[in-house]
């Protein structure tokens, strides 16, 4: 009975242990956002474990082209591999999405590992680009099978709010401590869709979000996706 137990607890940690990796740049390695959600793992009991191979500036070929990314899936063993890059509402970002995540995709087959889009926004500059970032992120993950971490889209409804905590940073574009917190938590929900989101709570989290209502404001949204 004994061994049985260790058995079963075993499995049950197997199972909510995950390992990812993040490929893509600032907008993912700003605030250690891979760091967020591991913490965000660890106060609700699981083990996320991130590694992130994150350059300024650098879009998906970059990756596929310095051979980094390639090498690195050769030496370790990753469940979910994440990717990311500008927020590429023109037709030539719409491409690369696509075609260079088809080729990410293919090389994640190899190891048996889930691809994910991380959808970003736009700067406060080409905000009015936003529905056609989402629109091709979306449409990315649909045409490779890939997960997709609706970032950007909750990004979108929270800032229709000027009352609440600012997702931007000074320079308009990078996420503020909260923005990354955002998106630490909607890649959580979308990895554990049955941990209850409403059960955290706020005191646990003011690293990241100072104002409660903003982080209620955040809990709301990500659940209702």
């Amino acid at each position: 009975m004994k061994k049985l137990f260790i058995l079963l607890l075993f499995i049950q940690v197997s199972i909510q242990a995950q390992n990812i990796l993040f490929v893509g740049n600032s907008l993912t390695y700003s605030n250690n956002m891979p760091e967020i959600l591991e913490y965000i793992g660890k106060q609700n009991g699981l083990t996320i474990k991130t590694k992130s191979l994150c350059f300024p500036n650098y879009a998906i070929i970059d990756h596929l082209d310095s051979g980094l990314f390639q090498k690195l899936l050769l030496k370790e063993k990753f469940d979910f591999v994440i990717i990311q890059q500008g927020p590429s509402s023109q037709n030539e970002g719409k491409r690369m999405l696509i075609e260079d995540g088809e080729k990410i995709n293919s090389i994640c087959k190899k190891y048996n590992t889930k691809l994910g889009y991380f959808m970003v926004w736009p700067s406060i500059k080409y905000y009015f680009t936003f529905n056609k970032v989402i629109k091709n992120y979306e449409l990315a993950a649909k045409k490779n099978n890939a997960l997709l971490f609706p970032v950007g889209k909750i990004w979108q409804e929270y800032h229709q709010n000027k009352k609440l905590e600012n997702l931007y940073s000074i320079d308009n574009f990078h996420p503020s401590k909260a923005g990354s917190f955002l998106a630490a938590l909607t890649i959580f929900n979308q990895l554990m869709p049955t941990k209850n989101l409403q059960q955290l709570s706020f005191n646990d989290y003011k690293k990241w979000i100072t104002d409660e209502d903003s982080f209620l404001k955040m809990i709301q949204l990500i659940s209702d996706k």
